[in-house]
């Protein structure tokens, strides 16, 4: 579904590329609202593009922005593809003669909005417009989007909710479409599905046939976790090969966020270029100590105030109000998780920014690091402090819960507080059923049905008000054939953007609770198979009906998300390892918490899993893939093009008249014996003859 380097587009979308919200209604008067526009309209123009500029909703513009030529967007993706070539993205040089180029690979529609999506943001030193959407020059510029092709969308989500499973031409299909980013994540998705298929079989198994608290299960969740997350570092590269972005990672424009401390001598190219000094900002990030530490503090002690008070209430607290009261731990949770970790965020952001990344996958990558602590902490604190807090320590913390000795005996049970109160093993195994069934069906519901029905209610809300105050639409003036479209712009500038790291972080995280916590509940791997079913259709719907269309950013993988995986399947060898060691044997109850013997489970499991982890990653490397035979046949080419080229040799020349090369004429006389191989084989078997005769 691409579209021919000389087509405007979408047929549907009028040629539109991108489409530019400026609110003018946010400048402090007329003036300066036009003198904003006009350095818009002149930005656009210095880079080649053309406009056309319609009335947007509630004192906004809609700029429609499109390439002017289509020299122009072959010249931009020839020198796009002659750069990746240069940095080693691309194994061969593109054709030097353009249209050939092209002709060979074809234009994808992600390619060419990315192409002008660069053109538009990059820093005018790269020869871009340098638009920053509400930064600096550019604060009435809201944001810049790309259509929707609609005709891709009914097709996309009529093919999925029909198949089972996405194969790489579907894949392949999404990546034309959208960009490598977006491909990636959905590859990820039906990759770690398929693995799930495995892992809700085991503990399926394990669930009907083996004990509670199963090493052997243990040992294959672990196992399993590792082989996931082995093969998908492969499949990562596999796919990279085959849509020519390997290490596009390494080839990044500079963000036009960053500030250059000094210009300096390029130690390669020896250009004078703006940089900031390393050591400044190895510096600056050493903050992010500080900050990962004083977070950690924060939300854990959070946790647990609300987790002993949720105790106390639930298991000790027998006064009035009670069925209340149980709703209070839940509210401030509700309450308060969302407000601390919003301001922990936006410090997270401004530190990101103190950093002064130069590039977007840099900056992307610290982000995610310093909020990956956040996402830990909420998701998986409150079974830590039911596993190893409560269960192992319960009797002897909780009597110390009813400091005013009044609220849970009455006075004839003072005597003996601990006699009212006993652990509850099975907790622990509600709370894993509520993160793993309970709370994912919420997540998804809040995802997808929520935002729908919020945005309808909203804008029924909004027509019903502007009706009564007899506001009347400034949009009757529009031509009647451009009508349907300027409302589907308007509709979609209303939309929310989309972002793939969320995604990421909700599949990494859902990861992390079949890594850490799968022994004490085995058929979690079956809710997130169901799950993920349903959310890798939902995701699709989310992108074509309630987001605005991704800009296509291209990437070589998901990004540090990878490295978070690795870190929780290592987790994950150390938690279940201690769960295993204290509630094995269920017979009697958990065990009692030492520390010499749960540093022993430890450090077992943790060596048996760097072994694992180094076999079966050696065993993974010893089979091949298609994107890796590609990538040698490519190089080979290249190797056997720049030999014959270097030889005078083309590729329809036999490789025999590389004995006719040019030779001195001083050794014209000892060359010019035998004329070729039949002459010297010739002259070979007179030698041997005449050297048998002598012997």
């Amino acid at each position: 579904m691409g579209h021919n380097v000389c087509s405007d587009g979408s047929v549907s979308n009028k040629g539109v590329d991108f489409v530019i919200s400026f609110a003018f209604s946010r400048a402090k008067d007329k003036n300066e609202s036009e003198a904003a526009f006009q350095r818009l309209l002149n930005a656009l123009d210095a880079i080649g593009m053309r406009t056309e500029v319609r009335n947007g909703l509630e004192g906004k513009l809609l700029v429609c922005v499109r390439i002017r030529s289509t020299q122009k967007l072959i010249g931009e993706v020839y020198r796009s593809r002659i750069k990746d070539w240069l940095h080693g993205v691309r194994p061969a040089a593109p054709d030097d003669e353009t249209q050939r180029s092209l002709d060979k690979e074809p234009l994808t529609e992600a390619e060419r909005l990315r192409i002008v999506y660069a053109m538009l943001t990059n820093p005018e030193s790269d020869g871009g417009a340098g638009i920053t959407p509400k930064k600096g020059l550019w604060s009435l510029v809201d944001d810049i989007f790309p259509l929707h092709d609609t005709e891709f969308n009914k097709a996309w989500m009529k093919n999925w909710s029909t198949t089972w499973t996405v194969g790489p031409e579907e894949l392949g299909k999404l990546r034309d479409m959208f960009g490598e980013k977006v491909a990636f994540y959905f590859a990820f998705l039906q990759t770690y599905f398929t693995f799930l298929l495995v892992a809700a079989a085991i503990g399926t198994g394990t669930f009907f046939l083996l004990p509670q608290y199963s090493l052997v299960f243990a040992v294959a969740n672990c196992l399993w976790s590792i082989i996931f997350v082995e093969y998908w570092k492969r499949q990562e590269v596999d796919l990279a090969v085959r849509w020519n972005v390997r290490n596009v990672s390494q080839l990044q424009n500079k963000r036009a966020r960053f500030q250059p401390d000094m210009t300096a001598e390029d130690p390669v190219t020896g250009e004078l270029v703006k940089t900031f000094p390393a050591w400044k900002r190895l510096v600056r990030q050493a903050l992010q100590i500080p900050f990962a530490l004083g977070a950690s503090i924060i939300l854990s002690t959070l946790y647990a105030a609300v987790f002993a008070i949720e105790i106390f209430i639930s298991e000790v607290y027998n006064g009035p109000l009670k069925s209340v009261l149980t709703f209070l731990p839940t509210v401030l949770l509700t309450v308060l998780v969302p407000t601390i970790t919003g301001f922990l965020s936006s410090i997270a952001t401004k530190l990101t920014d103190f950093e002064n990344y130069e590039n977007e996958s840099s900056y992307e990558a610290a982000m995610t690091q310093k909020v990956f602590v956040f996402n830990f902490i909420t998701s998986y604190v409150p079974l830590f402090l039911t596993a190893f807090i409560y269960v192992p320590f319960g009797n002897l913390i909780v009597p110390h819960l009813d400091v005013l000795g009044l609220l849970s005996q009455s006075p004839s049970e003072k005597d003996s507080p601990a006699s009212v109160f006993q652990v509850n093993p099975d907790r622990l195994r509600k709370q894993v059923f509520y993160f793993t069934v309970t709370a994912q069906a919420v997540s998804l519901a809040m995802e997808t049905v929520v935002p729908h029905l919020k945005r309808k209610v909203f804008k029924k809300a909004k027509d019903f008000q502007n009706k009564r105050n007899g506001k009347v639409s400034i949009h009757l003036n529009d031509a009647p054939e451009e009508k349907e479209f300027l409302d589907r712009i308007r509709s979609e500038a209303e939309l929310g953007t989309y972002d793939v790291t969320d995604d990421l972080r909700e599949m990494c995280m859902q990861f992390g609770y079949l890594c850490l916590f799968a022994p004490v509940w085995p058929v979690a791997a079956v809710s997130f198979l169901v799950n993920n079913w349903i959310e890798l259709r939902s995701d699709a719907a989310k992108i074509c009906l309630e987001m605005r269309r991704p800009v296509p950013h291209r990437a070589d993988s998901i990004g540090p998300w990878l490295n978070n995986l690795g870190f929780l399947t290592w987790m994950g060898s150390v938690t279940s390892s201690a769960l295993i060691y204290l509630f094995s044997n269920t017979a009697s109850g958990p065990r009692t918490l030492t520390t010499s013997g749960i540093l022993v489970a430890i450090f077992f499991s943790e060596h048996v899993y760097f072994v694992a982890r180094l076999v079966i990653r050696t065993a993974l490397s010893k089979l091949d893939s298609p994107g890796l035979i590609k990538e040698r046949q490519e190089r080979f080419i290249v190797r056997r093009r720049f030999l014959q080229q270097s030889l005078g040799v083309d590729d329809e020349t036999e490789f025999s008249t590389v004995g006719d090369a040019q030779i001195k004429d001083e050794d014209e006389e000892f060359w010019g014996t035998q004329k070729g191989i039949k002459d010297s084989m010739i002259a070979a078997k007179e030698i041997i003859s005449s050297t048998k005769k002598d012997v």
